[in-house]
């Protein structure tokens, strides 16, 4: 496993309670991936910069970690369009960002959250919840039959390898689609091989229900999974324009972290592999 000599996380705040959650919560995983963080400020109008709290926050954030390499940057702009822009420019290994709550993408940020997501040149790891996660012991991997979805079984193994942490396969498929269940189980049979194969515990489960979203959240749960890894769509059709699609909608209700993976190969992400 060959890992680059100083990652990037990439943490959007605006000192709002979760946004100061998710630093806490990026410890670990800036710990293990040997990265350092860059906490990222944007601001809509001249003289809301908050130099001074971000110098703080920054001394702060580098002292609660441990010492762990942290730096700030403060842009003026929208933070969705912002974010993605300066995650590209630092080649960031990762977004984390806190999400409050009672807030839904397309309720409240009107659509703009969701496109950061898939716009975004690395995986994002949304935090809604507020319980504190030290770790990684369990990462829930749902799979469907889309061709991009291979490539976060990759990434999957690779953050098992850094945490030590076992992979959950789960399969959910409707009740009335034989034909599309019969693939779907040899698939995660074979995925849960390769898995295995690379020196990684790993389960596999199938669910069938027509309501994917709540059902991998409600497994999850059960499971007490420290982290769900989801594949984003890279286009979307009007219906999913308008009405979201299941991947965003896991984001939208679980309590857990998520990890979104956009289906584009990236330079930042070479050290995940893409050898499945």
């Amino acid at each position: 496993m060959q890992v680059k000599e100083r990652g990037i996380v990439l943490i959007p705040i605006d000192f709002s309670e979760q946004s100061i959650f998710a630093i806490k919560q990026s410890y670990n995983l800036a710990k293990y991936t040997h990265s350092k963080i860059v906490l990222l400020h944007v601001y809509e109008k001249v003289g809301e910069e908050r130099y001074e709290d971000l110098t703080k926050l920054t001394k702060q954030t580098e002292t609660e970690s441990g010492g762990i390499p942290v730096e700030f940057m403060n842009v003026k702009g929208d933070i969705y369009t912002e974010t993605d822009r300066v995650a590209e420019e630092i080649s960031a290994t990762l977004i984390i960002m806190g999400i409050e709550s009672h807030m839904k993408f397309k309720d409240i940020f009107g659509g703009s959250a969701s496109k950061l997501i898939r716009k975004a040149p690395c995986p994002v790891i949304t935090i809604r919840g507020r319980e504190h996660r030290d770790g990684c012991e369990n990462i829930l991997l749902p799979l469907d039959l889309s061709r991009q979805s291979r490539e976060k079984v990759d990434i999957a193994v690779q953050f098992a390898k850094y945490f030590g942490a076992s992979i959950r396969v789960l399969s959910v498929f409707s009740p009335s689609d034989a034909a599309y269940e019969n693939q779907l189980l040899a698939y995660s049979h074979q995925v849960k091989q390769f898995i295995k194969s690379k020196g990684i515990s790993c389960t596999n489960k199938s669910i069938a229900s027509d309501h994917v979203a709540e059902t991998v959240v409600d497994y999850a749960n059960k499971i007490e999974s420290d982290l769900i890894m989801i594949m984003n769509k890279p286009e979307l059709s009007v219906k999913e324009f308008f009405g979201g699609t299941e991947a965003q909608h896991i984001v939208d209700i679980s309590n857990i972290p998520v990890m979104t993976v956009n289906p584009m190969k990236r330079e930042s992400m070479n050290h995940f592999g893409t050898g499945f």
